[in-house]
């Protein structure tokens, strides 16, 4: 097989295509004796076909003409979009571009020129993608286990904490990226925001000012409804609902989201119960929940993808968030609740225009008890 004349980096987060991509354009680099002429970066981001052409006779140019001094070239097509599933990329003039880049790309003379393409987001049924797959240097940049994605997150967001001088604890960590549903950008945005906020107030971070300040974002999990709920405060769960329902319409996100949080809560107060998970003072024990796993493989066959319904899908660091308030709560309190949200959901079909009081309902109902 050839070696690949050019680096394909996509992913569906921006972000972390954007990341990937830079730190190889900084490597190909380095050795660069004409850093001034020898760098171009052409931008790929188009709405239509005549962008798309803009950017593929840009970046034309770019391959084709030669460093000032005759040094070797890298020449970064960045940020492009006509890859997608959208309109724009399915219109037969784009096609026609994406076969043109083709055509530049099998011909490189790589001893004069390092290329780097990315792209967000992208539909790998495509042939294009397939061939550059087969052709180039191929990186999925968001491919990783969510585990391992979530780990170079929150070590992202931890030297962001520390330039600018100031401090989130784990627990709040995991508080904002199931806020913003793991969008990296979004974190880092909301991050600098805190940080602003804090600097003028003087105030700490805390779990009610970081679920005050910062928004959900896309089917997270962490709706405040739902924090204040599991903490058994009657007040601040009323509260909650109020605020959700000044900017929002429906329940049924709030109330589903409920759901699967006690769906994983009643699994995991079942295993506790039994013995064969332990909980100590820095969360569940991992080796016990794997261990656990195992013994009940068998009743979770056919559940690999992360749901709610296996609670050996998910994060055990996640878990043990959720797991804190299970020393107040009974197993027989968590299936009250399960019943309580199913005669939410039933009561919400027959009064419709009255959500937020069939809500409102629904927690003084399981927490006055």
């Amino acid at each position: 097989m050839a070696e690949p004349t050019f680096s394909f980096i996509c992913g569906a987060d921006d972000f972390w295509v954007t990341r990937e991509a830079k730190l190889r354009f900084e490597e190909a680099s380095q050795n660069l004796s004409d850093l001034e002429f020898g760098l171009e970066v052409v931008d790929g981001a188009a709405g239509n076909v005549a962008e798309v052409e803009d950017s593929v006779n840009r970046f034309a140019s770019a391959v084709q003409t030669l460093s000032l001094f005759g040094d070797r070239k890298v020449v970064w097509f960045k940020d492009i979009t006509f890859l997608a599933d959208s309109v724009t990329g399915r219109a037969e003039g784009t096609k026609a571009q994406v076969e043109r880049l083709k055509d530049l790309l099998e011909s490189l003379d790589t001893t004069a020129v390092t290329v780097i393409l990315s792209a967000s987001p992208v539909d790998r049924r495509r042939a294009f993608l397939k061939w550059c797959e087969k052709s180039s240097e191929f990186t999925l940049a968001d491919a990783g286990k969510p585990a391992d994605q979530e780990a170079h997150l929150r070590e992202l967001i931890e030297k962001e904490c520390d330039a600018l001088g100031i401090e989130l604890s784990f627990s709040l960590v995991t508080i904002l990226l199931g806020k913003l549903n793991g969008n990296a950008r979004l974190a880092l945005e909301e991050v600098r925001k805190l940080a602003t906020y804090i600097g003028e107030t003087g105030k700490n971070i805390t779990e009610a000012l970081l679920n005050e300040l910062v928004p959900n974002f896309g089917e997270g999990d962490f709706f405040e409804p739902v924090e204040a709920f599991y903490s058994m405060n009657l007040e601040w769960a009323l509260d909650s609902v109020q605020r959700h329902f000044f900017i929002a319409k429906d329940s049924r996100p709030l109330l589903a989201s409920l759901q699967n949080r006690n769906r994983l809560m009643i699994q995991m107060k079942a295993l506790l119960t039994s013995g064969q998970l332990k909980q100590g003072p820095r969360g569940l024990d991992k080796a016990s929940l794997g261990e656990a796993g195992s013994i009940h493989a068998d009743a979770y066959a056919g559940e690999s993808g992360k749901s709610s319904f296996n609670v050996f899908t998910q994060n055990p660091w996640y878990l043990g968030r959720l797991a804190q308030p299970l020393g107040k709560l009974s197993l027989k309190n968590l299936v009250d609740f399960q019943k309580e949200f199913l005669r939410c959901f039933r009561e919400i079909l027959s009064r419709p225009n009255e959500q937020e009081d069939v809500m409102r309902e629904m927690i003084v109902r399981c927490l006055s008890r």
